[in-house]
Formats: C-alpha cells, structure tokens, sequence
C-alpha cells in the first residue's frame, strides 16, 4: 500500500505474444523468414523467436507492428484489478488469523455475512437532477458560459430542494 506522500504502482499490462507470433506469420506468408526479417527491420533470430512466441525487445516490436502495419496498442491486455468490499476485507482478515481454526473463521465469516445482509441498507446513488453539455461555449458571445454555468447551478439546487421536499 502506497503512503500519502506516494503514488500506487498501477499494474502492468500484458503483451499478447500469442498474437503477436500468429500476425507475424500471417503476415509473412509465403515468404522466407530472412526475407521477412530483413523487410521488418529486425534480425533473423528475433523474427523466429517472435513467430515462436518469445517476447522480443521494444525497438524489435515496434518495427514489427510497423511492418504488419497494426498498432502496438492491439497486444496490451490490461491487467483487471479486484477491489474488495469492506466485509471481504473483514473475512480474509479472518482466514489468516493464526489463533483460528480454519473451521472457526469460517463459522465467523457465516455469522458475519449474515449479520451484514440483515442490517445493510441499500443505498440508491444521488440522481442528476440538471445534465448539460456546453458543446456551443466556444461559439457564445464572450461572457456567456460564465454566466451560464452559475445559473444551471442555482436551477439544479433549486429543483433538488423541490425533490427532497416531495414537490415534484
């Protein structure tokens, strides 16, 4: 976990060498694989490893995404983070306390659970009362969006009053 002062690591995405490997060789066809090395701007070996699926070197992958003229940004997959909610948190906390049995933290974890579905209330995300989009600004007289802007906040606080006090 990052300190305030620190910025998180974001994780890394994966390369996709598997289709990376299988474009190259579409691509190649027919063609010998020096000829096709030497046409992409990369070594004889580096070519073959790729077509293997090795994961070749930066100046080497972006030569080849040259030569099969398809972006770099097809082979990245972003790594998907899991973001746990609070009760998850509690129950793994659980599982590796060394002072519980394994059957215990379980039973815990139950009684847990079902305490927190019995008393969680459901909470309904706020709604937008007012959503507009100045598109037009840049072609307003000067002034315009500044004025503008302030208005829609007092009409959007305006109607939000009237929705809490049951009037609309």
């Amino acid at each position: 976990m990052a300190s305030p002062g620190e910025q998180a690591a974001t994780p890394p995405e994966r390369l996709d060498v598997g289709q990376l490997a299988t474009l190259v060789r579409q691509h190649r066809g027919n063609q010998s694989l020096r000829q096709a090395a030497a046409d992409a701007g990369v070594s004889f070996s580096t070519l073959s490893r790729v077509e293997a699926g090795a994961q070749p070197d930066l100046a080497s992958f972006t030569a080849i995404c040259a030569w099969i003229g398809v972006p770099p940004s097809r082979f990245f997959t972003p790594v998907t983070e899991r973001w746990d909610t609070p009760l998850e948190e509690a129950i793994s906390h659980l599982n590796t306390d060394p002072r519980l049995k394994p059957e215990a933290a379980s039973s815990i974890a139950a009684v847990i659970r079902q305490m927190y579905d019995v008393l969680a209330e459901e909470v309904e995300p706020p709604k937008a009362l007012v959503a507009c989009h100045l598109r037009a600004a840049p072609t307003m007289r000067p002034g315009v969006p500044d004025r503008l802007g302030p208005l829609l906040v007092d009409m959007h606080d305006g109607l939000r009053k009237l929705v809490e006090a049951g009037d609309v």
